[in-house]
C-alpha cells in the first residue's frame, strides 16, 4: 500500500502560485529561482495576451510534494529581481 500512495504522489505535481513579479522576471528566471529547493516540471510567467507584458505572476509546478513544501516557505517574502515575491499552492481552476 505504501508503495501505491508514494506512486500516487509522484503522479500529480504540486502548482505554486507566484505574485508580485518584477516585470523582467521570465520563465528561466522563475525557474532557477525555485530549482534551488528542488525539481522543477514546469515554471511559467503570465503575459497579457494583447500587449505581451507580464501580468506580475507565473505559476510554479514542482513534481515532488516535500519539496514544493519547502520551496514554498522559503521563497515566500523572498526577493526576486528588486521585489518581495507572494507564493502560495494553487487551487485547481474549473475549465469555462
Amino acid at each position: 500500500m505504501v508503495g501505491v500512495l508514494s506512486h500516487f504522489k509522484t503522479l500529480f505535481s504540486v502548482n505554486i502560485f507566484v505574485g508580485n513579479l518584477a516585470w523582467g522576471v521570465d520563465d528561466i528566471a522563475l525557474r532557477e529561482a525555485f530549482e534551488a529547493h528542488g525539481a522543477v516540471e514546469r515554471a511559467k510567467v503570465i503575459h497579457d495576451r494583447e500587449t505581451g507584458r507580464s501580468r506580475g505572476f507565473g505559476f510554479v509546478e514542482m513534481p515532488n510534494d516535500d519539496e514544493a513544501r519547502a520551496a514554498l516557505e522559503a521563497m515566500e517574502g523572498k526577493d526576486l529581481m528588486g521585489r518581495a515575491i507572494r507564493c502560495n499552492e494553487s487551487e485547481a481552476r474549473e475549465r469555462r
